[in-house]
């Protein structure tokens, strides 16, 4: 079985997720709506990777429950950079430059969990197919998020 494959990719995704909206949060800390939907996203991301870790030792994987910190120097620096640039009209295009990689990601998490939910359900699985049903709702909405917030942003960053 390739299951633990899928379990450890969907495991770095979600990694890769959770940094990259604390990124947002930190590089747009100015927008008080991102800076803390984001942060909020990021904990149901943490909360996956939690779960991920518990069932990923049926298949062979030894996950770690919580996600490597990134520097925080870096995170430092990022937010810094934010109050410098407080509501610069480069902040904008920075905003939907992060946007569309938050929605990427998250799409291609929600792509892991499908994957995942099908494999369980083909083994009959249900602790799996279980988690696969909680996580995957709050990725789409994470997804769904990112897609919102482009829309209602690009307009006005894209013609000012």
């Amino acid at each position: 079985m390739k299951i633990g494959l899928v379990l450890k990719e969907l495991h770095r995704s979600e990694t890769d997720l959770v940094h990259a909206l604390l990124h947002v949060s930190e590089r747009h800390k100015v927008d008080h709506e991102v800076f803390y939907l984001a942060r909020d996203l990021a904990g149901w991301s943490r909360e996956h990777l939690r779960e991920l870790a518990a069932v990923a030792k049926v298949y062979g994987q030894d996950l770690d429950p919580e996600p490597a910190d990134e520097s925080s120097v870096g995170m430092k620096l990022w937010e810094k950079g934010s109050e410098l640039l407080g509501r610069d009209k480069d902040a904008g295009l920075f905003l939907l430059q992060d946007l569309r990689e938050i929605y990427l990601k998250a799409s291609g998490v929600s792509l892991d969990w499908e994957m995942l939910a099908q494999a369980a359900q083909g083994i009959k699985h249900t602790d799996l197919l279980d988690v696969a049903k909680r996580c995957h709702p709050e990725t789409l909405r994470q997804a769904k998020w990112a897609n919102a917030k482009l829309k209602e942003s690009s307009t006005q960053v894209l013609i000012s």
